[in-house]
């Protein structure tokens, strides 16, 4: 056993996770909750199997949220298995946004209503004003029974599917939860739903039942909502930078930082904090939103912070690590379309073995990733630069 030179610094070790939690219940008002087991799933392979068989096993209630849903075979298997479910009376909601899922196939569509699941659009395209069209939900929540549910990054369609080999496998991690954080999450899809269906639940179907608490993990749950000014996502960043030690991992499909969180990442290293940061490579899907990262990587380079870009595939995960005792997790990226314009769902783990796992994770991915080098990226090309300075003026809306 290794023992530490200095008591104090055990002492301190010791009582960080419940100083974290106790400041981010008091910034965010959100208290965290006991008992929940919460399971890592780590690309499609993983991810769609565990939450298709939770369709499987459902007996009384579904509810389906998702901002991505496009053609392909893996959305076939969902809207079978839902509609499935409801022929054999299980009560079934499935809210699509109506921009993410647009290309759905319709005839998907019409298999589930002919079956009984309630099929809703959140905020239809034809109905909103000049401008509403920014404003989407990306959040992406499964509950099964009202006992587990499942939240992260993953979008139904095939690009998902696999485990990361290659360009046509994208990497993302999702999250398997039971205990008490579910009321949580089923909050999340019924603040949602709340705008596109008069009922919030049925009294003789939602049970509402205490939850059990079958794990050790403490967790709380953040809604993020799309609003004037900040929102609980972005104070949740702020507040995690403001107050790591030693390392912060982040790990973002789309990374366009605004001045303020520029300054904490800057502030951060300043201090001594290790940061480490993840993103997507030569498959980025929207280069448009990697070009706008790239804007800013001089800047924190500069201040001391470590790139690495993913190279198999696209890189979707959004996932933030700190000191190696609380885990930042769910749909949120590090850009201000999370923090400010869509609604997302984040859950916040202090549990050092999930801490563990995560950072692991992405000490495989960075084994797979280039470094950005400071001193290679300032003589980068002028037409690099000149497409950097084309979309800065836009960064806000990434």
């Amino acid at each position: 056993m290794t023992v530490s030179a200095d008591p104090d610094d055990d002492a301190e070790s010791a009582g960080a996770p419940t100083r974290l939690r106790r400041t981010l219940e008091g910034v965010l008002g959100v208290p965290a909750t006991e008992g929940n087991r919460i399971e890592v799933l780590r690309n499609g392979d993983a991810i769609f199997p565990a939450m298709l068989d939770a369709i499987d096993q459902a007996q009384h209630t579904i509810d389906f949220l998702t901002f991505v849903y496009w053609r392909g075979e893996i959305g076939t298997e969902f809207a079978q298995k839902l509609a499935g479910r409801a022929r054999d009376g299980v009560r079934v909601r499935v809210l699509l946004d109506a921009y993410g899922a647009r290309p759905m196939d319709h005839a998907l569509l019409d298999l589930m209503a002919r079956s009984g699941v309630q099929v809703r659009w959140f905020r239809p395209l034809r109905l909103l004003r000049l401008g509403g069209v920014n404003h989407r939900t990306h959040r992406k929540v499964m509950i099964a029974d009202e006992s587990v549910a499942f939240t992260g990054g993953v979008g139904i369609a095939d690009e998902w599917r696999g485990d990361a080999r290659d360009e046509h496998e994208w990497r993302d991690t999702h999250f398997r939860i039971a205990g008490p954080c579910v009321d949580g999450l089923r909050a999340a899809f019924l603040d949602n739903w709340a705008e596109t269906d008069p009922d919030l639940f049925e009294a003789a179907i939602d049970r509402f039942p205490d939850q059990p608490k079958p794990g050790s993990s403490i967790a709380q749950c953040v809604r993020g909502a799309s609003e004037t000014g900040s929102s609980d996502v972005e104070t949740l960043f702020r507040t995690l930078l403001q107050v790591a030690k030693r390392r912060i991992r982040i790990t973002t499909a789309y990374f366009v930082p605004d001045e303020e969180l520029i300054t904490r990442l800057r502030d951060a290293t300043e201090r001594g904090v290790e940061v480490e940061i993840l993103l997507p490579g030569p498959h980025a899907d929207k280069r448009f939103v990697q070009l706008a990262s790239e804007s800013v990587y001089d800047t924190i380079l500069g201040s001391g912070v470590r790139l690495w870009t993913f190279q198999p595939s696209m890189l979707h995960a959004k996932v933030m690590t700190v000191d190696g005792i609380v885990a930042n997790i769910g749909s949120a990226n590090v850009n201000a379309r999370s923090s400010h314009l869509d609604e997302e769902i984040n859950v916040v783990v202090f549990d050092g073995d999930i801490v563990r796992e995560l950072d692991a994770q992405f000490d495989d991915d960075v084994e797979r990733s280039v470094a950005i080098e400071n001193g290679r990226w300032r003589n980068r090309s002028f037409a690099q630069r000149a497409a950097e300075m084309a979309v800065a003026p836009f960064r806000r809306l990434f």
